[in-house]
This record gives C-alpha cells, sequence and structure tokens, in this order.
C-alpha cells in the first residue's frame, strides 16, 4: 500500500472517513503536522506547537524536510495533512516540493462534500475555532485543493481519488476511499 496522503479543508471530515476506512487494517494514522511539531520540540527549536509559526522559514522548510524524512520511514501510512493552507496572503501549498518528493505517496485521497454541508458543519461545531468563511470561499478553496493534488501527482505519481463525505453518509464516504487502501 505505502504512504497515502488524506487532504480535505477543515469540517469535511477527512479524519473521520479515512479513519473508518481502516479500521481492521495494518495502517498506521499519522498528522503532518504533528511529526512536525514533535521534532520541532525534540531538536529544542520549540518548546510547544504554538511556537512553531515563530520560526524562520528556512527552519520551518528544513523541519518540513526531516519531517517528510521520518514520514517516509514509517512504512503503511495514512498522512492526515492540508492540501492547501489559505492565509490572508493567498493559497500556500500544504506539500510543497521539498516534502512532497520525499514523502513519494501512492495515492492522495481528497475528501470533499457540498460547500454548503461544510458551512453548516462548521456553523454547528462550537468545539473548533474555523475560519468564517461563505459557502463561495469554501468552494473556491475545494478547488484549489482539487489543482494543487493534481500537481502534487505530477511530481510524486500518486493516483488522486476525489471521495465525497456527504451528511449522514458516511458509509458510502468509505465505500469510495476502501479501494486505495488495497
Amino acid at each position: 500500500m505505502g504512504l497515502i496522503v488524506v487532504t480535505g479543508i477543515p469540517g469535511v471530515g477527512k479524519t473521520t472517513v479515512m479513519k473508518k476506512a481502516a479500521e481492521g487494517m495494518d495502517i498506521e494514522f499519522v498528522t503532518f503536522g504533528t511529526v512536525m511539531s514533535d521534532m520541532a520540540m525534540e531538536t529544542g527549536l520549540v518548546k510547544d506547537r504554538d511556537e512553531m509559526r515563530k520560526l524562520t522559514l528556512e527552519q520551518q522548510k528544513n523541519l518540513q524536510i526531516k519531517s517528510a524524512e521520518r514520514i517516509a520511514s514509517m512504512g503503511n501510512i495514512i498522512l492526515d495533512t492540508h492540501c492547501t493552507v489559505k492565509t490572508p496572503k493567498g493559497y500556500m501549498p500544504g506539500l510543497p516540493e521539498w516534502v512532497i518528493k520525499r514523502i513519494n505517496p501512492t495515492a492522495i485521497v481528497v475528501v470533499e462534500a457540498d460547500p454548503e454541508e461544510i458551512y453548516n458543519r462548521r456553523a454547528n461545531d462550537p468545539s473548533r475555532n474555523r475560519d468564517p468563511d461563505t459557502v463561495e470561499q469554501i468552494a473556491e478553496h475545494q478547488m484549489m485543493n482539487r489543482a494543487a493534488a493534481m500537481a502534487y501527482s505530477a511530481l510524486s505519481g500518486a493516483t488522486v481519488k476525489i471521495v465525497f463525505n456527504h451528511d449522514n453518509a458516511i458509509d458510502s464516504a468509505v465505500k469510495q476511499a476502501t479501494p486505495v487502501l488495497n
């Protein structure tokens, strides 16, 4: 199976879908940001995860490279990460070239839902502090994720699978994702 990247915008349910799809399989679920923050703390760059954004761009790039190398050595994993990161200045790649080439995924799974569904999920989830995007902004972000996923595919040779996670249809989403895991 190798390394499979799962991505989707906040509120789409990517983690829920892929964890359920991987139940009973010998697959570890890994979050890129957690590996990166663990490495930053291990090496003494930061004392906690929130300090990571204060690192220089060069420190962050080096940390991304080391994290990607560690992740690549883990075997069969599902890597939970962001395809794109929305910032006030625009979108940034979640898997820049120096990361995607090192992790060398076999597949990229992009979990999506109707923008209205995501908007409502975010509005009804008080446990998270997510961006107050409009339905149109959510649609744009999903479009950017698709474009980025195909660019990552061109760099790595991975396939791209779009999985739809509609409201009250988790079993359908899991069924769509399962072939990628086999």
